[in-house]
């Protein structure tokens, strides 16, 4: 199943809208480990950790060091970060402005 056709489901559109209802880290928290295994979370949180050491001009072998991500998760990390879909630009912008 390819990217454009997996958002076409009506399952998949009920869990994006499902994200965008929630309000609170509490929320989130609370729907993420509703959904997701400690496992799935962690490595949700390992991937955007690969997505911002890359971001800031890291090297693959430094990610990897750094985060524990084995080579093919920053391999695939960095080939999203540079795609077209631009999702985890978005994120690392908003979070860098929230930072300030």
């Amino acid at each position: 199943m390819n990217i454009d056709s997996m958002y076409e489901r009506v399952d998949v559109q009920q869990l994006v809208d499902a994200f965008l209802l929630l309000k609170t880290k509490d929320d989130i928290q609370a729907f993420l480990t509703d959904l997701c295994t400690p496992r799935e979370i962690c490595d949700f949180a390992q991937r955007l950790q690969v997505a911002r050491c890359l971001d800031e001009g890291e090297s693959y072998v430094e990610v990897q060091t750094e985060t524990g991500a084995s080579s093919t998760t920053v391999s695939r990390v960095s080939k999203a970060l540079n795609g077209s879909w631009g999702g985890y630009r978005r994120v690392l912008v908003e979070l860098e402005q929230d930072h300030r």
